[in-house]
């Protein structure tokens, strides 16, 4: 019975390195596996605007013009290849309360949201660019337009016209060239699906003035 208990006593003895060795492991395991995964900016291909003209929170009158400048950037994460697309969009249903978008805020909420505008408005003004890039390449990229404010957007009671909305957006998209039949070339676009590219979009509502009652000169 002795010589047994001397046995047991040294096999929990002996393999005391191996067992700090197999801490050590079972710890460096614990560790890796609660490394954060990075933010989703820094896996999606990140699309923003690095400076707008107009900014947002500016008084626009909407009986004017909007000169649009825009400087975007494109952050790939996967080879992609198609257009970069600034453009103006008019909602008659999506006002800015119900769909308030923060340009700084690169995530997929507001890339679904942009989405959600793209697929319930008409374009008021746009410019565009073919991109193509590869992982992780940024590419810099100045567009500017001339849009025009539809003048449905400010007609009928006060609760209707809250319900409109005139939205900044940049964003990918597929085109397609076409001839028009006065001859003219035309490119069609359409905005490729943000979850399933796994694209950041962005945008803004501009901040309109019902004609007459005043607004940037």
């Amino acid at each position: 019975m002795k010589h047994r208990q001397k046995y047991l006593s040294g096999f929990f003895r002996a393999p005391v390195g191996a067992s700090l060795m197999l801490a050590a492991l079972l710890g460096l395991s614990t560790a890796t596996g609660c490394l954060e995964e990075p933010e989703i900016d820094e896996r999606w291909t990140l699309v923003e605007f690095l400076s707008t003209d107009p900014i947002p929170g500016e008084d626009l009158a909407a009986d004017q013009p909007l000169d649009v400048q825009v400087a975007g950037q494109i952050t790939y994460r996967a080879i992609r290849t198609g257009f970069l697309v600034a453009e103006v969009r008019y909602s008659p249903n999506l006002g800015p309360a119900a769909m308030a978008l923060d340009p700084n805020d690169h995530t997929l909420r507001t890339a679904r949201r942009v989405e959600r505008v793209l697929d319930n408005s008409v374009t008021a003004g746009r410019a565009t660019r073919a991109v193509t890039g590869f992982d992780h390449l940024m590419q810099r990229v100045n567009l500017e337009f001339t849009a025009l404010v539809p003048p449905e957007m400010f007609v009928g009671d006060p609760d209707s016209v809250a319900n409109r909305g005139l939205y900044l957006v940049l964003y990918l998209a597929e085109g397609e060239e076409i001839e028009l039949q006065d001859g003219r070339d035309s490119l069609v676009v359409t905005p490729l699906p943000v979850e399933e590219y796994e694209l950041l979009f962005t945008g803004f509502a501009l901040d309109m003035a019902a004609p007459g009652t005043g607004g940037a000169p």
